[in-house]
Protein backbone atom coordinates (compact mmCIF):
# COMPACT_ATOMS: atom_id res chain seq x y z
CA UNK A 1 0.00 0.00 0.00
CA UNK A 2 1.31 3.41 -0.91
CA UNK A 3 1.84 5.99 1.80
CA UNK A 4 -0.08 9.27 1.81
CA UNK A 5 2.82 11.34 0.61
CA UNK A 6 4.76 9.23 -1.84
CA UNK A 7 5.51 5.73 -3.15
CA UNK A 8 8.23 5.57 -0.55
CA UNK A 9 7.91 6.02 3.24
CA UNK A 10 6.47 9.35 4.32
CA UNK A 11 9.30 9.86 6.70
CA UNK A 12 12.72 9.78 5.16
CA UNK A 13 14.60 6.72 6.40
CA UNK A 14 16.77 8.77 8.75
CA UNK A 15 13.82 10.49 10.38
CA UNK A 16 11.92 7.23 10.71
CA UNK A 17 14.80 5.85 12.73
CA UNK A 18 14.79 8.95 14.92
CA UNK A 19 11.08 8.63 15.50
CA UNK A 20 11.43 5.02 16.58
CA UNK A 21 14.07 6.03 19.09
CA UNK A 22 11.54 8.19 20.84
CA UNK A 23 8.97 5.98 22.50
CA UNK A 24 5.44 7.23 22.39
CA UNK A 25 5.35 8.58 18.84
CA UNK A 26 1.70 8.64 17.87
CA UNK A 27 -0.51 8.56 14.84
CA UNK A 28 -2.80 11.28 16.16
CA UNK A 29 -6.53 11.29 15.59
CA UNK A 30 -7.70 14.71 14.53
CA UNK A 31 -10.81 14.32 16.66
CA UNK A 32 -12.97 15.25 13.70
CA UNK A 33 -16.67 14.64 13.35
CA UNK A 34 -17.87 11.66 11.36
CA UNK A 35 -19.90 14.09 9.27
CA UNK A 36 -18.42 14.57 5.82
CA UNK A 37 -17.07 18.11 5.38
CA UNK A 38 -18.35 20.41 2.68
CA UNK A 39 -16.11 21.11 -0.30
CA UNK A 40 -15.88 23.85 -2.86
CA UNK A 41 -15.64 23.42 -6.61
CA UNK A 42 -13.77 20.32 -7.73
CA UNK A 43 -10.86 21.07 -10.10
CA UNK A 44 -9.91 18.79 -12.95
CA UNK A 45 -6.60 17.18 -11.97
CA UNK A 46 -4.48 14.21 -12.91
CA UNK A 47 -0.86 14.29 -11.76
CA UNK A 48 -0.51 14.70 -8.02
CA UNK A 49 3.25 15.25 -7.78
CA UNK A 50 3.15 18.99 -7.14
CA UNK A 51 -0.09 19.32 -5.20
CA UNK A 52 -0.02 21.43 -2.05
CA UNK A 53 -1.56 20.55 1.31
CA UNK A 54 -2.15 22.90 4.27
CA UNK A 55 -0.97 20.33 6.83
CA UNK A 56 2.45 20.33 5.14
CA UNK A 57 3.26 23.63 6.85
CA UNK A 58 3.56 21.74 10.13
CA UNK A 59 5.52 18.71 8.86
CA UNK A 60 9.26 18.79 8.06
CA UNK A 61 9.77 18.34 4.33
CA UNK A 62 12.44 16.11 2.82
CA UNK A 63 15.03 18.92 2.85
CA UNK A 64 14.36 19.65 6.51
CA UNK A 65 14.42 15.95 7.38
CA UNK A 66 17.82 15.74 5.74
CA UNK A 67 19.09 18.65 7.82
CA UNK A 68 17.67 17.12 11.00
CA UNK A 69 19.36 13.81 10.20
CA UNK A 70 22.68 15.56 9.63
CA UNK A 71 22.30 17.58 12.84
CA UNK A 72 21.51 14.46 14.82
CA UNK A 73 24.73 12.86 13.60
CA UNK A 74 26.62 15.96 14.80
CA UNK A 75 25.04 15.51 18.23
CA UNK A 76 25.94 11.81 18.26
CA UNK A 77 29.56 12.69 17.50
CA UNK A 78 29.64 15.31 20.27
CA UNK A 79 28.26 12.77 22.71
CA UNK A 80 30.70 10.03 21.61
CA UNK A 81 33.63 12.41 22.12
CA UNK A 82 32.80 12.59 25.83
CA UNK A 83 33.91 8.96 26.04
CA UNK A 84 36.93 9.22 23.76
CA UNK A 85 35.26 8.00 20.56
CA UNK A 86 34.19 9.62 17.29
CA UNK A 87 31.10 9.07 15.18
CA UNK A 88 32.17 9.24 11.55
CA UNK A 89 28.95 8.25 9.77
CA UNK A 90 27.55 11.72 9.17
CA UNK A 91 24.71 12.10 6.71
CA UNK A 92 24.63 15.03 4.32
CA UNK A 93 21.35 16.81 3.62
CA UNK A 94 20.19 17.29 0.04
CA UNK A 95 19.35 20.98 -0.34
CA UNK A 96 17.18 20.24 -3.40
CA UNK A 97 15.01 17.59 -1.73
CA UNK A 98 11.27 18.21 -1.57
CA UNK A 99 8.09 16.32 -0.84
CA UNK A 100 6.89 14.11 -3.67
CA UNK A 101 3.17 13.37 -3.81
CA UNK A 102 3.40 11.49 -7.11
CA UNK A 103 1.68 8.33 -5.79
CA UNK A 104 -0.54 9.83 -3.09
CA UNK A 105 -3.63 8.80 -5.04
CA UNK A 106 -2.10 5.90 -6.86
CA UNK A 107 -0.33 6.06 -10.19
CA UNK A 108 -1.26 9.30 -11.96
CA UNK A 109 1.69 10.21 -14.21
CA UNK A 110 1.14 9.03 -17.77
CA UNK A 111 4.83 9.24 -18.69
CA UNK A 112 5.85 7.18 -15.65
CA UNK A 113 3.17 4.62 -16.40
CA UNK A 114 4.41 4.24 -19.97
CA UNK A 115 8.03 3.80 -18.87
CA UNK A 116 7.88 1.98 -15.54
CA UNK A 117 4.44 0.40 -15.33
CA UNK A 118 3.65 0.22 -11.62
CA UNK A 119 7.28 0.37 -10.55
CA UNK A 120 8.77 3.44 -8.90
CA UNK A 121 11.21 5.57 -10.90
CA UNK A 122 14.83 5.31 -9.70
CA UNK A 123 15.41 6.98 -6.35
CA UNK A 124 18.33 9.40 -6.50
CA UNK A 125 18.46 9.99 -2.75
CA UNK A 126 21.75 9.01 -1.21
CA UNK A 127 21.72 6.88 1.89
CA UNK A 128 23.88 6.87 4.96
CA UNK A 129 27.57 6.05 4.37
CA UNK A 130 28.52 2.47 5.27
CA UNK A 131 28.97 1.89 8.99
CA UNK A 132 32.37 0.64 10.02
CA UNK A 133 32.35 -2.23 12.55
CA UNK A 134 32.23 -0.90 16.09
CA UNK A 135 34.02 -2.27 19.11
CA UNK A 136 31.98 -3.45 22.08
CA UNK A 137 32.67 -0.26 24.06
CA UNK A 138 31.82 2.01 21.12
CA UNK A 139 28.56 0.12 20.58
CA UNK A 140 27.71 0.44 24.27
CA UNK A 141 28.25 4.21 24.19
CA UNK A 142 26.40 4.60 20.88
CA UNK A 143 23.35 2.46 21.67
CA UNK A 144 23.38 2.02 25.45
CA UNK A 145 22.07 -0.99 27.28
CA UNK A 146 19.29 -3.12 25.92
CA UNK A 147 16.33 -1.57 27.69
CA UNK A 148 13.48 -3.46 29.28
CA UNK A 149 10.41 -1.97 27.51
CA UNK A 150 8.52 -2.04 30.83
CA UNK A 151 10.96 0.46 32.37
CA UNK A 152 9.84 4.11 32.53
CA UNK A 153 12.57 5.40 30.22
CA UNK A 154 12.63 9.23 30.12
CA UNK A 155 10.89 10.63 27.07
CA UNK A 156 12.61 14.02 27.06
CA UNK A 157 16.17 15.25 27.52
CA UNK A 158 15.01 17.31 30.49
CA UNK A 159 13.81 14.14 32.22
CA UNK A 160 16.81 12.06 31.09
CA UNK A 161 19.25 14.43 32.78
CA UNK A 162 17.54 13.71 36.12
CA UNK A 163 17.12 9.96 35.69
CA UNK A 164 19.34 6.90 36.04
CA UNK A 165 16.81 4.47 34.53
CA UNK A 166 18.49 2.15 31.99
CA UNK A 167 21.81 3.98 32.24
CA UNK A 168 25.24 2.43 32.62
CA UNK A 169 28.79 3.65 33.21
CA UNK A 170 31.81 3.71 30.90
CA UNK A 171 35.15 5.29 31.77
CA UNK A 172 33.73 6.72 34.95
CA UNK A 173 30.94 8.57 33.07
CA UNK A 174 27.25 7.77 32.91
CA UNK A 175 26.06 6.47 29.55
CA UNK A 176 22.47 7.64 29.02
CA UNK A 177 19.57 5.29 28.38
CA UNK A 178 19.70 4.41 24.71
CA UNK A 179 23.25 5.72 24.44
CA UNK A 180 24.37 8.68 22.37
CA UNK A 181 21.93 7.80 19.62
CA UNK A 182 18.89 8.27 21.86
CA UNK A 183 20.37 11.27 23.66
CA UNK A 184 20.87 13.04 20.34
CA UNK A 185 17.27 12.36 19.33
CA UNK A 186 15.93 13.66 22.62
CA UNK A 187 18.03 16.84 22.42
CA UNK A 188 16.82 17.55 18.91
CA UNK A 189 13.21 16.35 19.04
CA UNK A 190 12.12 16.32 22.70
CA UNK A 191 14.30 18.67 24.74
CA UNK A 192 11.65 19.32 27.41
CA UNK A 193 8.77 17.30 28.80
CA UNK A 194 6.21 19.76 27.42
CA UNK A 195 7.52 19.45 23.84
CA UNK A 196 4.76 18.61 21.40
CA UNK A 197 5.27 15.20 19.75
CA UNK A 198 7.39 16.05 16.69
CA UNK A 199 5.25 13.75 14.54
CA UNK A 200 1.79 14.84 15.69
CA UNK A 201 1.14 16.72 12.44
CA UNK A 202 2.16 13.62 10.51
CA UNK A 203 -0.53 11.78 12.47
CA UNK A 204 -3.11 14.40 11.49
CA UNK A 205 -1.99 14.00 7.88
CA UNK A 206 -2.58 10.25 8.01
CA UNK A 207 -5.92 10.78 9.73
CA UNK A 208 -7.20 13.18 7.06
CA UNK A 209 -6.01 10.85 4.33
CA UNK A 210 -7.69 7.81 5.92
CA UNK A 211 -10.96 9.70 6.43
CA UNK A 212 -10.94 10.99 2.86
CA UNK A 213 -10.42 7.49 1.46
CA UNK A 214 -13.65 6.36 3.17
CA UNK A 215 -15.63 9.46 2.21
CA UNK A 216 -18.71 8.69 0.10
CA UNK A 217 -17.59 11.05 -2.67
CA UNK A 218 -14.21 9.32 -2.96
CA UNK A 219 -15.81 5.87 -2.73
CA UNK A 220 -18.06 6.87 -5.62
CA UNK A 221 -15.02 8.04 -7.60
CA UNK A 222 -13.32 4.70 -6.92
CA UNK A 223 -16.38 2.93 -8.30
CA UNK A 224 -16.39 5.08 -11.46
CA UNK A 225 -12.70 4.43 -11.96
CA UNK A 226 -13.20 0.67 -11.42
CA UNK A 227 -16.04 0.61 -13.96
CA UNK A 228 -13.80 2.41 -16.46
CA UNK A 229 -11.06 -0.16 -15.92
CA UNK A 230 -13.61 -2.97 -16.29
CA UNK A 231 -14.67 -1.68 -19.70
CA UNK A 232 -11.10 -2.21 -20.84
CA UNK A 233 -10.79 -5.71 -19.42
CA UNK A 234 -9.23 -4.97 -16.03
CA UNK A 235 -11.13 -6.15 -12.98
CA UNK A 236 -9.77 -4.07 -10.10
CA UNK A 237 -11.56 -2.31 -7.23
CA UNK A 238 -8.95 0.06 -5.84
CA UNK A 239 -6.54 2.47 -7.54
CA UNK A 240 -4.06 2.09 -4.69
CA UNK A 241 -1.12 -0.30 -4.67
CA UNK A 242 -0.30 -2.99 -7.17
CA UNK A 243 -3.43 -4.38 -8.89
CA UNK A 244 -4.27 -8.09 -9.01
CA UNK A 245 -1.86 -10.02 -11.22
CA UNK A 246 0.92 -7.44 -10.89
CA UNK A 247 3.77 -8.34 -8.56
CA UNK A 248 7.43 -7.49 -8.07
CA UNK A 249 8.41 -9.92 -10.82
CA UNK A 250 6.29 -8.29 -13.54
CA UNK A 251 5.77 -4.80 -12.14
CA UNK A 252 7.39 -3.12 -15.18
CA UNK A 253 6.48 -5.76 -17.78
CA UNK A 254 4.63 -4.92 -21.01
CA UNK A 255 1.48 -6.30 -19.33
CA UNK A 256 1.96 -3.97 -16.34
CA UNK A 257 2.73 -0.99 -18.57
CA UNK A 258 -0.45 -1.53 -20.61
CA UNK A 259 -2.55 -1.73 -17.45
CA UNK A 260 -0.78 1.23 -15.84
CA UNK A 261 -1.46 3.40 -18.88
CA UNK A 262 -5.13 2.48 -18.75
CA UNK A 263 -5.16 3.10 -15.00
CA UNK A 264 -3.99 6.68 -15.55
CA UNK A 265 -6.39 7.15 -18.46
CA UNK A 266 -9.33 6.11 -16.28
CA UNK A 267 -8.21 8.45 -13.50
CA UNK A 268 -8.25 11.24 -16.06
CA UNK A 269 -11.67 10.23 -17.41
CA UNK A 270 -13.26 10.06 -13.94
CA UNK A 271 -11.28 12.95 -12.41
CA UNK A 272 -10.49 10.71 -9.44
CA UNK A 273 -7.47 12.78 -8.39
CA UNK A 274 -9.39 16.05 -8.50
CA UNK A 275 -12.24 14.64 -6.41
CA UNK A 276 -10.03 12.91 -3.86
CA UNK A 277 -7.70 15.89 -3.47
CA UNK A 278 -10.62 18.26 -2.90
CA UNK A 279 -12.15 15.96 -0.29
CA UNK A 280 -8.86 15.42 1.50
CA UNK A 281 -8.23 19.17 1.65
CA UNK A 282 -11.59 19.58 3.39
CA UNK A 283 -10.62 17.03 6.05
CA UNK A 284 -7.21 18.64 6.53
CA UNK A 285 -8.71 22.10 6.94
CA UNK A 286 -11.17 20.82 9.52
CA UNK A 287 -8.43 19.06 11.48
CA UNK A 288 -6.26 22.19 11.39
CA UNK A 289 -9.13 24.32 12.71
CA UNK A 290 -9.89 21.84 15.50
CA UNK A 291 -6.24 21.51 16.54
CA UNK A 292 -5.06 25.06 16.01
CA UNK A 293 -3.32 25.38 19.39
CA UNK A 294 -1.42 22.10 19.11
CA UNK A 295 -0.39 22.80 15.54
CA UNK A 296 0.66 26.34 16.43
CA UNK A 297 3.06 24.92 19.00
CA UNK A 298 4.16 22.26 16.52
CA UNK A 299 5.10 24.92 13.96
CA UNK A 300 6.87 27.07 16.55
CA UNK A 301 8.90 24.11 17.79
CA UNK A 302 9.67 22.96 14.24
CA UNK A 303 11.10 26.40 13.48
CA UNK A 304 13.18 26.28 16.67
CA UNK A 305 14.36 22.76 15.83
CA UNK A 306 15.48 23.83 12.37
CA UNK A 307 17.43 26.79 13.82
CA UNK A 308 19.15 24.42 16.24
CA UNK A 309 19.95 22.00 13.41
CA UNK A 310 21.46 24.79 11.32
CA UNK A 311 23.65 25.96 14.19
CA UNK A 312 24.87 22.43 14.93
CA UNK A 313 25.78 21.81 11.30
CA UNK A 314 27.51 25.20 10.98
CA UNK A 315 29.56 24.57 14.11
CA UNK A 316 30.61 21.02 13.24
Amino acid sequence: MFSPSSPRPVLAASAAVLALLLTGCSQSDGGGSDEEPATGAVPTLLESRNLTFPIAAYIPDDRQLGLLGEAQDVLIDKCMQRYGFRYQVRRKANAAAKLDYSRRYGLSDAAEAAQYGYDNPPDDRTGRPPQQPLGANEELVLSGLEVDPSLPVPKSQEEAEKSDVATTVFGGQKVPAGGCRRESALKLFTPTKDTVDAWVAQGFDFDAYARSQKDSRVVKAFKSWSECMGKHGYQVDSPMGQPPGINDANIASPQAIAQAKQDVACKKETNLVGIWYTVELAYQKRIIEQNAETLGLTKKQLDERMKLAASLIAGA
